[in-house]
C-alpha cells in the first residue's frame, strides 16, 4: 500500500486513486523567464522520483506539469531585451528542458502551456462574475475569497495570519487583502487576449486550476509542488475549484525548501545559483543522489561539500556497475518491477527498499539500504560467492534505476592509461613540477575528462 503525506489532512495516509491501477498527478511547472535554479531542480527531482516509484509499483501514471509562458516577469524581460514575450518563453523553456534532461527527469505525459488555455480561463472567470464570486476593479478581475467558507484550509493558518503574510499587490480597491487577480487588464505594449470583461491576460492561480481540471478531470488524485506554493498559489487554486463546484485534487504533496549554506534559497538573499551552472560543473546524478539522501519534506542543503560527497558515493555505484557489468538506463525510460525478476538475496533487498519507499517515500533510508547492498555485493564477490553477489548487485541496480539514478558499467569507465595519467599528475604536483602537471591535465582534457583538484588529489569525471 502506497502512503504519502497529505498536506491538506496533515498526516501520512493511503494514496487512494480515483481509478483502479491509475494515478493522475499534476505538478506546477516553471515560469520560463530565466535559467532554472537549484530549487527548481529539487522539487522537479522529488516529483520525478515519486512518479518513477509509483510506476515501478505498477500504477499507470499520467503526469501533467505545466509551462507558464505568460507572466509579468516574462513581459518585463521582453521589454528590457526588445524581443517578444514568446521569444523569451521559448528561449528559457529550451533551457529548462535541457537542464531537466541532464538531470534524468522523465518528460511529463502532458506539458500544457498557459497561452493555449486562455479561452477556457476566460470562460471560467465569466462564471465567477455571474455568480458574484469575482468582481472588477480598475486593474483587473479579482476573486472574492470571502465566498469560500474554508479559505485558508490548505495553508493551515488562521486567516488573520494569512492576511499579514500574504504577498499582495497594492490596491485600495480590493475587498480583502487576500483577494487575488483572476485576470489582469493589459497596459500599453503588453500582450492581451480578448474578453467581455476587458482585454488582458490570466492570473497565475487561474492558469493551473483550469489546466489541471481540463487535462485530468474532476477529483484527480495528486497535486504537487514546492512548499512555497502551498499558499497562496495552491490555496487559490483550491478555492477557485470549490467556488466553481468542481471536485479538485484528492491529495496534496509538497516538497521542502532548498538551503544554500543554511539559507533558504532565493534571489533576494543573494544566493541564487543557476542549476545550469551546477550541472556544467558536476555529474548531474550527484544532484539527484543529494535529493534522494534527504526526505522530500525536509530542507536540503546544497554546497560544494554536499555535492562532492554525493559524487564520491557515485564512484562506488559506478565501480559496482563495472564489476558486475550492470546497465540500467533512466531518462524517459521508467523502470517497472514487472519487467525484472529478483532472485535470492535480491528478493529481500527489494522487499526492504519497497517497504521504505511505500511509506511516504523514505528515500534516505532506502538509499542507505541500497548502498549497504553495494558493500554487501562487493564483500560476497571478494569471498568468491559470485552467485549471491550478482543477485544483490543486480537488484540494487534495478532499484537505483527505479529512483532515476542511472547505472551503466561503461558510462564512466576509467581505463589503465587514464588511471596512470591521474597518478602521474598527482606525482608531478607533489614534486612541484607544475609544467608537467599542466601537460598531463591537457592530455586528460583531450581524452574527454574534466579535471578537478581536491584535497584527495586529482579528480576526474566525464565532460
Amino acid at each position: 500500500m502506497l502512503r504519502l503525506y497529505d498536506t491538506l489532512r496533515g498526516e501520512v495516509c493511503e494514496l487512494a486513486t480515483r481509478d483502479p491501477g491509475r494515478l493522475s498527478m499534476y505538478v506546477c511547472g516553471p515560469t520560463v523567464y530565466d535559467l532554472p535554479h537549484l530549487g527548481h531542480g529539487r522539487f522537479t527531482l522529488v516529483w520525478d522520483v515519486a512518479r518513477r516509484w509509483f510506476t515501478f509499483r505498477g500504477l499507470d501514471v499520467r503526469f501533467v506539469s505545466n509551462i507558464t509562458d505568460i507572466d509579468d516577469k516574462i513581459i518585463n524581460r521582453a521589454l528590457r531585451e526588445h524581443v517578444t514575450e514568446s521569444e523569451v518563453a521559448a528561449t528559457y523553456e529550451d533551457q529548462w528542458w535541457e537542464a531537466m534532461g541532464r538531470l534524468g527527469v522523465a518528460r511529463p505525459s502532458d506539458t500544457p502551456h498557459a497561452t493555449h488555455y486562455v479561452e477556457q480561463m476566460v470562460t471560467f472567470i465569466e462564471h465567477f462574475l455571474r455568480d458574484d464570486v469575482a468582481y472588477v476593479i480598475s486593474d483587473g478581475v479579482y476573486f472574492d475569497t470571502s465566498r469560500v467558507a474554508d479559505y485558508g484550509l490548505l495553508a493551515g493558518q488562521p486567516l488573520d495570519s494569512l492576511r499579514v503574510s500574504a504577498r499582495i499587490e497594492a490596491s485600495d480597491e480590493k475587498r480583502s487583502p487576500l483577494d487575488f487577480a483572476l485576470w489582469k487588464f493589459a497596459k500599453p505594449l503588453e500582450p492581451a487576449w480578448p474578453a467581455a470583461f476587458g482585454a488582458g491576460r490570466p492570473g497565475w492561480h487561474t492558469e493551473c486550476v483550469v489546466m489541471s481540471l481540463g487535462l485530468l478531470g474532476d477529483g484527480f488524485d495528486l497535486h504537487c509542488g514546492g512548499l512555497d506554493l502551498k499558499f497562496p498559489h495552491h490555496e487559490n487554486e483550491r478555492a477557485q475549484a470549490q467556488a466553481a463546484r468542481h471536485a479538485f485534487a484528492q491529495h496534496w504533496g509538497h516538497s521542502g525548501f532548498l538551503l544554500v549554506d543554511n539559507e533558504k534559497m532565493s534571489k533576494s538573499l543573494g544566493n541564487f545559483t543557476s542549476l545550469t551552472d551546477l550541472l556544467a560543473r558536476t555529474d548531474p546524478r550527484a544532484y539527484r543522489l543529494l535529493v534522494l539522501r534527504s526526505h522530500y519534506r525536509s530542507p536540503i542543503e546544497v554546497s560544494p561539500a554536499t555535492i562532492a560527497d554525493a559524487e564520491r558515493a557515485l564512484t562506488r555505484l559506478d565501480t559496482l556497475a563495472r564489476r558486475f557489468d550492470l546497465v540500467i538506463s533512466t531518462g524517459d525510460s521508467l523502470v517497472r518491477a514487472a519487467d525484472h525478476l529478483f532472485e535470492g538475496r535480491g528478493v529481500d533487498l527489494a522487499a526492504s527498499v519497497g517497504e521504505l519507499l511505500d511509506d511516504d517515500l523514505n528515500t534516505p533510508l532506502a538509499v542507505a539500504t541500497l548502498f549497504d547492498a553495494v558493500s554487501g555485493a562487493n564483500s560476497l564477490a571478494d569471498q568468491g560467492e559470485m552467485h549471491g553477489a550478482r543477485q544483490l548487485a543486480a537488484a540494487a541496480a534495478v532499484l537505483f534505476g527505479a529512483l532515476g539514478l542511472a547505472v551503466d558499467s561503461s558510462a564512466h569507465a576509467v581505463d589503465d592509461e587514464v588511471t596512470d595519467l591521474v597518478a602521474a599528475r598527482d606525482a608531478a604536483r607533489a614534486a612541484g613540477n607544475w609544467s608537467e602537471a599542466d601537460h598531463v591535465r591537457e592530455e586528460l582534457l583531450a581524452r574527454g575528462w574534466i579535471v578537478e583538484d581536491s584535497t584527495e588529489g586529482t579528480r576526474i569525471r566525464r565532460a
